[in-house]
């Protein structure tokens, strides 16, 4: 074949479509549909990425420290950025990268006042200039990939001013990655500038924290995410109420990402409905939260002991979409706030709150004792992790619900207090019912009344109190817990402990090494309980003057008593009469005025001393 007939044949190939190409008509035939265009929208989260410091929200420590440190020169050539996820920690290190190396007409030092874009700062936010080297730590984190960097920072940066190296979720790092990084972090070369970006600050090794200067960058507040949120919602021309705007400032927990995320959803949502505003109700149906008054309601049916009606309002909640683990998070939520609201009277001031709400919740907080709350709290935790991993939650937040009341119901600590001081003559009343089914059965507040209304009783007189056991001395102690057959203390005490002080009420011991660690209040109950008054028993430290254990002062006395009777002249005949015999035990016997003299018995004994010889 000629060459340009080839060629000629191979060009119509190159420019023609797949589907005019031989074998390449896999639609018999038929009319290619249009082919569509790749979609040019950006998230509101990449649109709105700030790109100067001005444009940071709720970082201001970080840039004043910064601001200091650049129109001062001092510059560190480390930084570590750390903060929870959606802070603003990569956009943070690329605004330090640009700052370090903002170039235009007039400007030839780093600085962080950049009026207008530079020569380098585009290609530095959008991540593709040649002298700011981004690397995800979580995707290469060997030492192959550190060793590269190292290799490489002996070059001159190719247009910039300095050559920066941005890695980010650095915790991610291998132990090998980090010890090779070590030499070069703490001596770079003057064109050389590292950030780093974590979320997981503690699993940085400290040799590397060390070498940087640190930034923790600060979760945003609802006030602020809330202003940061009207503000792009006005830029994109989106109405949208202030109490939405809150939901999702809330939603967001303090993360600028996860705020602009939702108020993309949003607006996505708003849209499929045909709102022309974006509402309150919109957003809670979104979120599957339940109403902020219809939570007051349930938390109030519940400290009422209204069961049958919190068991309602909760099933009506589901009903429309709200998520039971949601429901009772918040009702936590609301629980906390106003045991803030009863401590901290500043926390009324919560902007994040409407005036009703805040109102209705200082009526609450003045209602119900810190006690009260207390438990709802504890109760509320362990039941939203019970609701997420059943397979019917629902049921298991209604089952939370009426154990919050009916817990509730119980008597609480001051009607134990005069039950106690009464001498139990409400033993008798029922102490366990089950709570009521209206507004005016149990429940915290009518708890509250019953204690309040108790009529004065007649002081009983004190029952005479049996009289404990005494303990004299440490070895009265050891005795004790003999007779009672508690050979695991009696051991302990004899061979694990030195006694350091013994009075009356307090014992000061030194455990040995492989003595169980809570020997003092194990030891200090049982002596309690057995004397019917305190004993303290306190640990000394090892540098304490301490007495051998009693095994030791035992066994030094029967060496003591071993050595005094090998040197006896009738002991050392018997073993040499006997070669190869040892003492095995030398025990003290009875005073001879203690024994009772048989008939034909001897006036005098042999000696003060039994030996056993083997």
């Amino acid at each position: 074949m000629d060459d340009s007939v080839e060629n000629t044949a191979l060009e119509a190939i190159a420019s023609s479509e797949p589907g005019e190409e031989p074998g390449f008509d896999l639609m018999g035939g038929q009319a290619k549909p249009p082919r569509q265009q790749a979609s040019g929208y950006q998230v509101l989260a990449r649109k709105y990425r700030p790109s100067n410091f001005d444009d940071l929200v709720g970082q201001e420590a970080m840039v004043r420290t910064l601001s200091n440190a650049f129109e001062t020169g001092r510059i560190a050539h480390a930084f570590m950025l750390t903060g929870v996820r959606g802070v603003g920690k990569t956009t943070t290190a690329r605004i330090l990268a640009r700052a370090l190396n903002y170039e235009k007409p007039g400007v030839t030092a780093p600085t962080i006042h950049m009026d207008g874009p530079g020569v380098h700062c585009d290609a530095i936010m959008e991540s593709r200039h040649v002298d700011v080297l981004e690397m995800d730590a979580a995707s290469r984190t060997g030492i192959d990939d550190i060793r590269e960097i190292i290799e490489s920072v002996r070059y001159l940066p190719v247009s910039a001013r300095y050559k920066v190296y941005i890695i980010d979720e650095v915790h991610m790092l291998s132990k090998a990655a980090f010890n090779g990084l070590l030499k070069t972090l703490e001596e770079p070369p003057a064109h050389v500038k590292f950030i780093f970006a974590t979320t997981e600050i503690r699993k940085v090794p400290v040799t590397v924290l060390s070498r940087c200067q640190r930034f923790d960058l600060r979760r945003l507040s609802v006030d602020e995410l809330t202003g940061l949120l009207s503000r792009i919602s006005q830029k994109e021309e989106i109405a949208v109420e202030d109490a939405a705007l809150k939901l999702l400032a809330r939603a967001a927990d303090g993360s600028a990402r996860d705020g602009l995320s939702l108020l993309d959803r949003a607006i996505a949502h708003g849209a499929s409905e045909g709102e022309a505003q974006i509402r309150e109700l919109s957003i809670r149906d979104m979120l599957g939260l339940a109403d902020r008054a219809r939570v007051f309601d349930l938390f109030d049916m519940l400290m009422q002991g209204d069961i049958a009606a919190a068991l309602g309002e909760l099933r009506a909640q589901y009903d429309v979409g709200a998520d039971p683990a949601v429901v009772l998070s918040d009702l936590a939520e609301l629980t906390h706030w106003l045991t803030r609201l009863k401590l901290v009277q500043a926390a009324a001031d919560d902007m994040a709150m409407s005036e009703t709400e805040r109102v209705r919740g200082q009526e609450m907080a003045a209602k119900l004792p810190i006690r009260v709350l207390s438990r709802v709290w504890q109760m509320l935790l362990k039941g939203i992790v019970e609701v997420q991993g059943a397979s019917r939650p629902i049921a298991a937040a209604e089952m939370v619900l009426v154990r919050i009341a009916y817990v509730s119901d119980g008597p609480g600590p001051e009607e134990l207090i005069e039950q106690l001081k009464g001498g139990g003559a409400q033993s008798s009343s029922p102490s366990r019912s089950a709570p009521s089914s209206g507004p005016s059965g149990g429940g915290p507040r009518a708890q509250l009344r019953t204690v309040a209304s108790a009529p004065e009783r007649e002081p009983v007189a004190a029952q005479p109190v049996a009289p404990g056991v005494a303990f004299a001395r440490f070895e009265d102690v050891v005795a004790f817990f003999g007779a009672q057959r508690d050979i695991r203390m009696k051991s302990t005490l004899e061979a694990g402990v030195r006694l350091v002080r013994f009075e009356q009420g307090h014992i000061e011991i030194q455990p040995l090494a492989d003595t169980p660690g809570d020997i003092a209040r194990e030891l200090s109950e049982k002596l309690t309980r057995a004397a019917g008054r305190r004993w303290v028993v306190s640990i000394a430290t090892a540098k304490a003057d301490a007495a051998p254990t009693l095994k030791e002062q035992a066994q030094t006395r029967e060496q003591a008593l071993k050595a005094s009777a090998e040197a006896d002249p009738l002991v050392k005949a018997a073993l040499a009469a006997f070669p190869g015999a040892v003492i095995v035990d030398v025990r003290d016997t009875l005073a001879v005025d203690d024994l009772p003299l048989a008939a034909g018995a001897p006036d005098e004994f042999p000696a003060d001393d039994e030996l056993e010889i083997d």
